[in-house]
């Protein structure tokens, strides 16, 4: 483990936590399962709602944890080694970024929440608990996946400094909730005129048909 940090230990962590954050998760995994690309049907997000709608409930779950495990990776390295708050936070800002804007997809991306959700759960996993409570309460009542991202995401910030941690990790969790929200701009329209879709289970093969 390392002491001192400095300026170029932050650009590395912004950098490994971009290059990480920008692996399309879902994209992969839904070609590698079923061949197709998941950006040409539904929403044409490479998240995990889109990939529950479309493919189903099994390559979802397989997509929330890649997605999931990619900001923690990062962070978890940097962490690591160095076991500096700061340093952590810009490397998760980097993960999120690099998720929402990937350099895989010329800097397209999905909306953050699942990478958010596993950053959380490295860095504040009692807010990521708290968090998903929300997420979860809402979904059940609304069936409404999009608003209950952006509850939990609204949420987030004064749970963590509720909750008593680092200043810097509370920052995160205000830009990290920002982002969120703004990526569900057009969800966010969708449910204000009614026109939302409501979260139910798709199959691969009605595509074939």
């Amino acid at each position: 483990m390392f002491n001192e940090v400095g300026i170029l230990h932050f650009l590395l962590g912004f950098v490994l936590g971009h290059v990480c954050g920008s692996v399309p998760s879902g994209l992969w995994l839904v070609q590698a399962f079923h061949g197709i690309d998941i950006r040409n049907y539904g929403s044409k997000n490479i998240g995990t709602t889109n990939v529950f709608r479309i493919v189903g409930p099994k390559t979802a779950v397989l997509v929330l944890i890649a997605d999931a495990f990619k900001g923690i990776l990062a962070v978890g390295i940097m962490s690591y080694f160095f076991n500096n708050p700061l340093l952590d936070v810009v490397t998760a800002l980097g993960a999120l970024l690099g998720h929402n804007y990937s350099l895989f997809l010329g800097f397209k991306g999905g909306k953050g929440v699942a990478t958010a959700l596993g950053l959380l759960i490295f860095m504040m996993p009692k807010v990521a608990v708290a968090s998903f409570g929300i997420w979860l309460v809402c979904v059940l009542l609304t069936r409404y996946v999009s608003l209950g991202s952006i509850m939990a995401a609204i949420f987030t910030p004064p749970l963590a400094w509720y909750l008593g941690y680092p200043s810097a990790y509370v920052i995160f969790s205000v830009v990290a909730a920002f982002f969120v929200v703004l990526r569900h701009k057009e969800n966010i329209h969708r449910l204000l005129t009614g026109t939302e879709s409501k979260i139910k289970p798709g199959n691969a093969k009605d595509l074939q048909k």
